[in-house]
């Protein structure tokens, strides 16, 4: 196939849409309302989209990983945000080091693990 990908965005549910939507913001998304079920966040050059729409299974076993400048850095954002101390369920897990690079871990409300790292090299 030839072809030029734009991009990736994938579905994700919650468990509480309207507390997940702010939890998205807090964390620094910008949200474009699609209906009054479904939003498209971004984060700079990412998105993905939030659905109304939970089904315990399929929270349970979603991770999405998003690629980071400086893991450092983005995790001493993350602490600053509190965002345990504003939704519960929600953990933030410190960095770890790992043979292909760095990563820290964010549960978000609804029970989705966030990895945020950086590579050691391509």
């Amino acid at each position: 196939m030839k072809h030029q990908t734009q991009s990736i965005r994938p579905f994700i549910g919650s468990r509480n849409f309207e507390q997940s939507r702010y939890f998205y913001r807090d964390l620094g998304c910008e949200e474009v309302v699609l209906s009054p079920n479904m939003s498209l966040l971004r984060m700079d050059s990412v998105a993905f989209y939030l659905q109304d729409a939970y089904m315990k299974d399929w929270i349970d076993n979603t991770m999405v990983f998003i690629e980071v400048d400086d893991v450092s850095r983005y995790f001493n954002e993350l602490s600053a945000l509190d965002l345990p101390g504003k939704y519960p369920g929600t953990k933030l897990m410190p960095i770890r080091t790992e043979p292909w690079g760095r990563e820290c871990f964010l549960i978000d409300p609804s029970g989705i693990l966030w990895h945020f790292g950086e590579f050691f090299n391509h």
